[in-house]
């Protein structure tokens, strides 16, 4: 039965991030998840429900991802901090687009459905822990100041490939650079092949 339902969510943060808020219906969403007529509506009585299932299950699935990205990427030094970003920043871009193009269709909706918004800054407020920490070890005087900006850095990014997607992206220079200017290192030292 949990199976299902996070079957039917998938699904629909995959309409969601792939056709916009106006596309997600019960029909769109059953279609996308290939269960029968109906299955989406047994599961969520309305589309505010919907919505909330939406969220909790996007922000599982984030924590998920940041809790690998955390644990497989121990960088040594700033510019294996920079490619282990960049890594990610490709993958919130390329394999998970729809993802990330759900979390920030969620964004707005928070904007009119201010409910929402504990559950989408939960996520942000663990990477802020991880992010901090790194910092912290590679010289920031600020670090969770730092962290910050170099979220909002990438959702900026993110938010600019997913609405315009260029085919030669590449955020390695932009990273090590922003990297190197926070944690004061040499912007070549701090840079990603």
């Amino acid at each position: 039965m949990a199976r299902r339902r996070d079957q039917v969510l998938d699904a629909a943060i995959g309409v969601l991030g792939a056709e916009g808020p106006r596309r997600l219906t019960y029909q769109a969403v059953d279609a996308a998840a290939g269960v029968p007529p109906g299955t989406t509506s047994n599961y969520f009585r309305n589309r505010g429900a919907l919505v909330d299932g939406i969220v909790g299950h996007l922000e599982a699935l984030e924590r998920h991802d940041w809790e690998e990205f955390a644990r497989q990427a121990v960088p040594a030094d700033v510019p294996e901090l920079a490619d282990a970003v960049t890594r990610f920043l490709l993958y919130a871009t390329g394999p998970e687009r729809a993802r990330t193009a759900a979390r920030y269709a969620l964004f707005l909706e928070a904007s009119a459905r201010p409910e929402l918004r504990p559950a989408l800054t939960r996520g942000r407020a663990a990477v802020v822990g991880w992010g901090t920490e790194w910092m912290r070890r590679f010289g920031s005087p600020t670090p969770q100041r730092h962290c910050e900006i170099l979220l909002d850095y990438l959702d900026g990014v993110a938010f600019r490939q997913l609405s315009f997607p260029a085919d030669d992206f590449d955020p390695a220079p932009g990273i090590g650079e922003l990297l190197a200017r926070l944690l004061g290192t040499p912007p070549e030292s701090a840079a990603t092949a």
